[in-house]
């Protein structure tokens, strides 16, 4: 499959990777390093020279417990990295946000993708990410960031998940998104403890099944700590290949990830004996 992201194509015919850019302070694993754009620059630039073949750029944390931001707030710290890197990249830039002000100024301003953990529910989100023309990438998420790890339940995650996906992914069909244009994310670790994520990364082919390219988001994360015994994030490397490893055996097309070139390296491999 390949995607046409604005001007630009993002070939899925083999598992790619997503490089992570954070322009926040408190994001869980790098927050802070990017703020400044030339560091953003600079940061994206090495990304893609590694391998990435689209970069996520995001203006507000979504790690358990963080806070909301203000509109002016992301729109300050996201759009000038968005406009930068679409004159300077030769991949796909992609905007990690759910307001639809912010998906009309990013798509604008050159982006190439919409990534929603909200799964373009909040108000007016659907309309906008329809009128940017762009294709979307629709998160399950239990709850919200500040909350979700609380008290996460589910009857049964791989069913509950996938149900929510394929509700979100009918929605924006009925609202004018072509279905080659959407893309879909179980969000591992967003309102689930450690046994949902394991379960839904054991069982990951059934949400493939749904017919969209599937996105995976488990580099670093608290579930790879927690399995490891390992606190410190930028720790995780080794746990968070193996598991990207394991997404793309069981279907999943895109690993968001922070270590690009790693990465790259596993899913060439993993490409190798997926294709035979």
């Amino acid at each position: 499959m390949i995607i046409r992201c604005a001007n630009l194509d993002l070939d899925l015919n083999q598992p790619r990777v997503m490089g992570i850019l954070n322009v926040t302070p408190d994001s869980f694993s790098d927050g802070g390093m990017f703020i400044k754009l030339s560091d953003a620059l600079k940061h994206a630039v090495k990304m893609v020279d590694e391998g990435a073949a689209v970069i996520d750029v995001g203006g507000e944390s979504t790690r358990p417990g963080a806070q909301s931001v203000s509109l002016q707030q992301e729109l300050d710290r996201v759009i000038p990295v968005i406009e930068s890197l679409a004159h300077e990249l030769c991949v796909p830039v992609s905007i990690d946000t759910s307001k639809p002000e912010v998906m009309r100024e990013a798509a604008a301003a050159g982006a190439g993708m919409i990534n929603d953990v909200y799964a373009l529910s909040a108000a007016g989100a659907i309309e906008a990410a329809t009128e940017s023309q762009l294709p979307v990438c629709l998160m399950h998420m239990q709850g919200n960031p500040r909350s979700m790890q609380q008290h996460p339940h589910y009857d049964d995650v791989v069913a509950d998940v996938s149900g929510y996906l394929q509700q979100r992914a009918l929605a924006c069909l009925a609202a004018g998104i072509p279905g080659d244009k959407i893309l879909i994310d179980p969000g591992f670790g967003f309102g689930k403890n450690l046994s949902h994520n394991v379960k839904l990364l054991k069982k990951l082919n059934v949400i493939s099944k749904l017919g969209y390219p599937v996105l995976a988001g488990i580099s670093r994360k608290r579930m790879i700590g927690r399995i490891l015994n390992e606190n410190e994030a930028d720790q995780r490397l080794y746990g968070s290949l193996a598991a990207a490893v394991i997404a793309a055996m069981k279907g999943a097309s895109i690993l968001r990830v922070h270590d690009v070139r790693a990465t790259v390296d596993a899913m060439r491999i993993t490409a190798a004996v997926i294709q035979q």
